[in-house]
């Protein structure tokens, strides 16, 4: 869509206001909104200015003068606000010297695209994200006094409300661990993604599926149809947009977080991915599970960097919660037809080359998707580039392993530290074409060791007084 169209969109829909939105460090959407008649050609050129100080991640207070271009391709009418509104996606750049911020998460997706092209490898790489989430009837906490902190979750199908007085309870609460998935009654959710689901569509996004997810207490996935690199962790936002808004339309609280419940599964987000050159799939081809040589290096890179990828695809204190060995996530850095086990896994899709691709299962939904696609997409080049063999296939389910068969499998990080730690030893493939900066980098590990790690670090947890309260 250009510029133009835009504002024909606009003035056929009777538009009162513009929506401009642009993302932070650490992965939330921000917003400003203009009345409608500041929609001209022009601001797609010269953008609106806006003070960055306070955004996460982003620039000190003497230098924090920024400037937002919204993205023609963005467009989308917003059914979330009570007056007409038209939502643009935006980029960020510097006021004085008219330069993309190299901090912008949008602008390094946009810069790995056009490193791919440089290499004459590809023109193309397609993400296909699967996030899953949670919805909530009722959520409190407190994090902040020096003698308390606490969190409560509750959703009327969660399993431990089975006993509760709900004048009547009907029963029919979903089972921990056997959420996927039964109809209704037990599935309480239907309609609700069914009304996400249509917004999506409303909105231009394909939509291919939607379903409880394994969980209790409300967790779901509804899935998209892949995209181009960056349109694709444009889509996600908007996707996570919809559905945040579509549950506290109907008085219910959706959330993305990895792992909020105790003792069940967490939400995970599995990344389909390939690479197409001239309209042609490069990973399809004669090896193991029809893949191709590239398609098999392209693995290689992955697993390699996986430690290192953590820091951006699982980049939450949480989500070490999720990715934790003999439980529902794969944290064994090995790939695999159909194998859900394995961390990378080659989906058995049919005949079609078209359809050829590698899923890369440890990434979660708490992910800057911007930063996550073009990680991981720089990983799968760098072993294309040097030919790095994954090594042999795991076919077999590894959470069932011995010990002795699993000690010579490389595994995820168990935790944030140790991802970060990884990827201040593991970056240099990040710096390829300048998609990645070295101040980008070191602003991400800055700002996830004090601002998260370190708060996190210096807390009590319940579980810590159960402990240790009488030792």
């Amino acid at each position: 869509m250009k510029p133009k169209e835009v504002i024909e969109l606009a003035q056929k829909n009777d538009v009162k206001f513009i929506d401009l939105k642009f993302i932070d460090f650490p992965g939330v959407w921000q917003h400003t909104t203009l009345p409608a008649h500041r929609l001209d050609e022009a601001i797609f050129e010269d953008g609106i200015a806006f003070d960055g100080s306070s955004v996460r991640g982003w620039q000190p207070i003497n230098a924090s003068d920024m400037t937002m271009i919204p993205d023609p391709e963005s467009a989308k009418l917003d059914p979330f606000f009570a007056h007409p509104t038209l939502s643009l996606v935006c980029s960020v750049y510097d006021p004085i010297t008219k330069q993309a911020y190299s901090r912008d998460p949008r602008h390094i997706a946009k810069k790995a695209e056009a490193y791919l092209r440089q290499t004459g490898i590809a023109d193309t790489s397609f993400m296909g994200p699967e996030a899953e989430f949670f919805v909530f009837d009722d959520v409190r906490f407190d994090h902040s006094k020096p003698n308390e902190g606490y969190y409560y979750l509750d959703s009327a199908e969660g399993a431990w409300n089975s006993g509760r007085e709900e004048y009547p309870n009907l029963g029919y609460k979903t089972r921990h661990k056997e959420g996927y998935f039964p109809v209704p009654p037990t599935d309480t959710l239907a309609n609700l993604r069914m009304e996400m689901m249509l917004a999506l569509q409303a909105s231009g996004i394909e939509v291919e599926v939607g379903h409880h997810e394994v969980a209790s207490g409300g967790q779901c996935e509804i899935g998209m149809k892949f995209n181009r690199l960056l349109p694709c962790a444009d889509q996600l936002m908007w996707f996570k947009y919809v559905v945040k808004n579509v549950a506290r339309k109907h008085g219910k609280t959706a959330t993305f977080m990895p792992k909020p419940l105790f003792g069940d599964n967490g939400s995970g987000m599995h990344v389909h991915q390939s690479l197409w050159k001239e309209g042609k799939p490069l990973f399809s081809g004669d090896g193991y599970a029809g893949l191709s040589q590239t398609g098999l290096h392209y693995i290689g890179g992955i697993i390699k960097h996986a430690k290192a990828l953590a820091a951006f695809t699982n980049p939450t204190t949480n989500s070490y919660r999720r990715l934790v060995p003999g439980f529902e996530a794969p944290v064994n850095l090995a790939y695999s037809s159909r194998n859900r086990s394995a961390s990378v896994r080659i989906p058995i899709t049919g005949p079609s080359p078209k359809t050829r691709r590698i899923e890369v299962r440890f990434p979660d939904p708490s992910c800057n998707p911007y930063l996550a696609f073009s990680a991981m997409m720089l990983a799968g080049l760098d072993g294309v580039q040097n030919k790095i063999d994954p090594g042999d296939p795991l076919d077999k389910d590894i959470y069932a392993l011995s010990p002795e068969e699993l000690k010579n499998v490389p595994h995820m990080p168990g935790s944030l530290e140790e991802a970060l730690d990884s990827l201040e030893k593991d970056h240099e493939f990040l710096l390829r074409g300048d998609v990645f900066t070295k101040d980008a980098l070191h602003e991400w590990l800055d700002y996830k060791r004090q601002k998260e790690l370190n708060p996190i670090r210096m807390r009590p947890t319940p579980h810590e007084f159960f402990l240790y309260f009488d030792i």
